[in-house]
């Protein structure tokens, strides 16, 4: 770093990031080898006429991921060479399901070869998420977590305000404990009254509305609240079921169903019985796919737009604009229905 003009006082560039720029470009280039001290945060800042804050601000984040090392007493040195303009993204999921599936592609597809992506599971394990973190905090350029536990209300602000702020995108849940961070959100309660209104006009056909809740799994509790609200408010019959059995199976009834196991489980008893979905019994399910479009002449469904989410999130990073987004959810009416 010799030539304090390096630093465009009028970019709208933070001056920090410029200076973790230069020294980033100064190490691909060969300048700073591995192992190597680079200058002092004083010499730095005396040589790019920036305050001293603003040069440690570049120097620590640059320690934090990995790029320097700070020796206590003698100052940073080089720790890695391989830096190049490439991030590193971890996507923190809470399970593996097409869901995720459709929000990874896209998201890798948005990203392109400008970022190397690694995905982590956390089994709705709060330990294991806290682990995850714990083990990665200086390996990522940013973090993009899905935050859903076994405990509806689990508190896993602690955990996730141990990464640099700048490096957290949230996705899928808003949480109040993390207002202020960035987010593509869904609501789950209103999500779900908005889209069975979308699809009202085919509801009222049918003697009752059945949601299928499994309480073996780690839904949202919002969805049930939300589904009873919408009942409550158009004056439907409607039950909430722990689980899909064959003796809670009635003609004429509508089911919406969250798990792709109980909606195959159903299609299943629909076709022993020889009804045809859509005349003698409803079908409603969470989260479109392409092959709810050919099962069954059409299962409708409602959904957030998974690839929509991912492509947001990614071009949060991309463009480094990072805000609060509610994500897109809608009815898709076909013949099951």
């Amino acid at each position: 770093m010799t030539q304090f003009s390096r630093i465009d006082s009028d970019s709208e560039v933070p001056k920090y990031k410029q200076v973790e720029e230069l020294i980033l470009s100064d190490i691909e280039t060969g300048i700073f080898k591995h192992g190597q001290r680079i200058p002092s945060i004083n010499e730095t800042s005396e040589e790019l006429l920036l305050s001293r804050d603003t040069v440690e601000k570049a120097y620590v984040r640059l320690k934090e991921k990995g790029v320097l090392l700070a020796v206590r007493g003698k100052g940073y040195y080089v720790n890695r060479t391989a830096v190049g303009k490439k991030l590193k993204i971890a996507l923190i999921f809470n399970k593996l399901s097409n869901y995720k599936r459709s929000l990874y592609a896209s998201f890798v597809s948005t990203i392109g070869s400008k970022a190397s992506v690694d995905v982590f599971i956390y089994n709705y394990d709060l330990t294991e998420f806290e682990d995850i973190i714990n083990n990665n905090l200086t390996n990522y350029d940013y973090f993009v977590i899905l935050p859903h536990f076994r405990n509806e209300h689990a508190d896993i602000s602690s955990v996730v305000k141990k990464i640099p702020k700048e490096k957290v995108l949230i996705i899928d849940k808003n949480l109040e404990a993390l207002r202020d961070y960035p987010v593509v959100y869904q609501e789950y309660d209103k999500d779900i009254q908005q889209a069975l209104g979308q699809a009202l006009d085919l509801l009222k056909k049918y003697k009752r509305l059945n949601l299928v809740f499994p309480t073996n799994e780690y839904y949202s509790i919002y969805i049930s609240r939300g589904f009873q609200i919408f009942n409550q408010i158009h004056g439907f019959e409607y039950q909430i079921l722990n689980s899909l059995k064959e003796e809670s199976l009635n003609q004429h009834e509508a089911y919406i169903l969250i798990s792709d196991n109980d909606l195959y489980e159903l299609i299943k008893l629909v076709k022993q019985r020889g009804w045809t979905a859509g005349k003698d019994i409803g079908i409603l399910s969470y989260n479109d796919s392409p092959v709810k479009e050919l099962l069954c002449e059409g299962i409708s469904t409602i959904s957030t737009n998974h690839d929509q989410i991912g492509q947001m999130a990614a071009e949060m990073i991309l463009t480094n604009d990072f805000k609060r987004i509610k994500s897109p959810f809608e009815f898709v009416r076909r013949n099951s229905l």
